[in-house]
């Protein structure tokens, strides 16, 4: 299996080492090669990400990918949602489990207000917010299948009383639910949010748009810990990205102090997508085990840098392996 490494920027330099190192720990036989873009190389050479970039990431058979800054200039277009457009990569899949729920959130990844699709004027600033047919079929087919799977129903989260395009939207996952033979109901997305946060044990599988699954996933962080504990996957057809739910944390940037569990869970997903469900699994035995231990990094209050957190969890798999 072809892996590519993309480290990207902040502390996507420092969490995806560590996820790296754990994924080569129990599948050595990966072959890992690098793909450099982001703002640095933005920076440095006045391109982010090239069509060279773009075939190497497609040549590989699965991309663990870590943060990108996308800094306040006109000039600079976000990296990331090229890569998800190029690379087809229309379901964002995110779990959030703890004690007494286990929850995912499937997102829309290519299309709503993340389209792409903006301009400037004199006096104001436009984006369209695109639903089409296909992107809400093939996303509603996708959360449906993973209800199958995952037990439980689907909700399907939306604002079609104000929103015409949720109206759509919300009649195509409705159909793709009913075909599947799931079950199913409907929520408007900010009472949604706000019932996930106080009631997490009645959600199973969650579909939404683009925008709208990005806040609430994140707000769904708020239950486990923080963003430093959520992994992601973007699934197309024939690319599969897995990525950290947090972004590249500028501010604590090379401090050795961002957590690398979301980057490590996020290796583990990779597994999993490859049919490679005994070491995904045993990666979260092993993040499990130095928790336990006590050893953690300081957004869970305790004093263990990125890399000492690595070193822990290197140890824990080697001796769950030769256990």
């Amino acid at each position: 299996m072809k892996v590519a490494v993309v480290e990207g920027d902040g502390i996507g330099r420092e969490v995806i080492p560590v996820a790296h190192r754990v994924l080569a720990t129990v599948r050595p036989d990966i072959d890992f090669f690098p793909v450099e873009v982001g703002y640095g190389k933005w920076a440095r050479t006045g391109c982010a990400c090239d069509a060279d970039d773009i075939a190497a990431l497609k040549s590989a058979d699965a991309i663990l990918f870590g943060a990108i800054t996308t800094p306040p200039d006109p000039g600079y277009n976000s990296i990331l949602l090229q890569i998800r457009k190029e690379l087809d990569l229309y379901a964002n899949v995110r779990p959030v489990k703890g004690e007494g729920f286990d929850i995912l959130v499937v997102r829309e990844n290519t299309e709503g207000l993340y389209s792409g699709i903006e301009w400037r004027e004199e006096d104001r600033s436009c984006t369209v917010r695109v639903i089409t047919v296909k992107g809400s079929r093939r996303i509603g087919r996708y959360a449906a299948g993973r209800v199958r799977g995952h037990g439980g129903h689907l909700t399907i989260g939306n604002k079609a009383n104000v929103l015409k395009s949720d109206v759509l939207f919300r009649e195509i996952c409705i159909e793709e639910a009913i075909a599947a033979g799931v079950h199913w109901d409907t929520a408007f997305i900010d009472a949604l949010t706000l019932d996930v946060l106080m009631h997490p044990a009645r959600y199973d599988v969650i579909v939404t748009t683009n925008m709208f699954g990005d806040i609430l996933s994140d707000a769904a962080g708020y239950l486990v810990g923080g963003l430093g504990l959520l992994p992601s996957a973007n699934i197309g057809d024939r690319h599969a990205l897995f990525e950290p739910v947090h972004g590249s944390a500028p501010d604590i940037a090379g401090t050795d102090r961002a957590n690398p569990i979301a980057a490590v869970r996020s290796a583990a997903m990779l597994l999993d997508h490859a049919g490679d469900h005994e070491n995904a699994v045993l990666i979260g035995t092993a993040i499990e085990d130095v928790l336990s231990l006590g050893i953690r990094t300081a957004d869970m209050g305790g004093v263990a840098g990125t890399r000492a957190f690595g070193d822990a969890l290197v140890r824990a798999l080697i001796r769950r392996k030769n256990s």
